[in-house]
């Protein structure tokens, strides 16, 4: 049997919650103690939302992927500057899998699906400072795409 649109869209929110909670591991390690309170609850978002969509891909009948043991971040991140960049950073991919996953799905999951795009873009912008016009779309959010 192949992957519904939905269960591969899914497995790829799950995925990148994944790598959104071992991210703000590092996130957390290095931001100055006026952010730490914004990285601990991204955390713990992202751990939320790690867990439903876990249940979300049983629920389509599928089998969730387990987590890396670690994972490759994107820049080297020595200090808290990169960490925000980090952040904005774990925002903007998370924000991408959810933008693929509001289509493929129905009901409830696609609800929740919607709300965590839009979570996502608003701590995109708390960490970066700026908006983008339509967040999760790659080709807005890249770095080439900016003014």
């Amino acid at each position: 049997m192949t992957d519904s649109p939905a269960l591969t869209a899914a497995q790829a929110a799950l995925a990148a919650e994944y790598a959104a909670v071992y991210g703000y591991g590092v996130v957390g390690a290095r931001v100055a103690e006026d952010r730490a309170k914004e990285a601990r609850e991204a955390y713990e978002a992202h751990r939320a939302r790690r867990d439903a969509m876990r249940r979300a891909v049983r629920d389509l009948g599928g089998t969730p992927a387990a987590a890396a043991a670690a994972y490759a971040l994107p820049f080297p991140v020595p200090d808290e500057d990169a960490a925000v960049r980090l952040a904005a950073e774990l925002e903007n991919r998370v924000a991408a899998v959810y933008a693929d996953l509001v289509p493929a799905a129905r009901g409830g999951l696609r609800t929740e699906a919607a709300a965590a795009l839009r979570e996502a873009a608003v701590r995109a912008v708390r960490w970066r400072g700026t908006g983008v016009a339509f967040p999760g779309l790659a080709e807005r959010t890249s770095p080439t795409a900016r003014p």
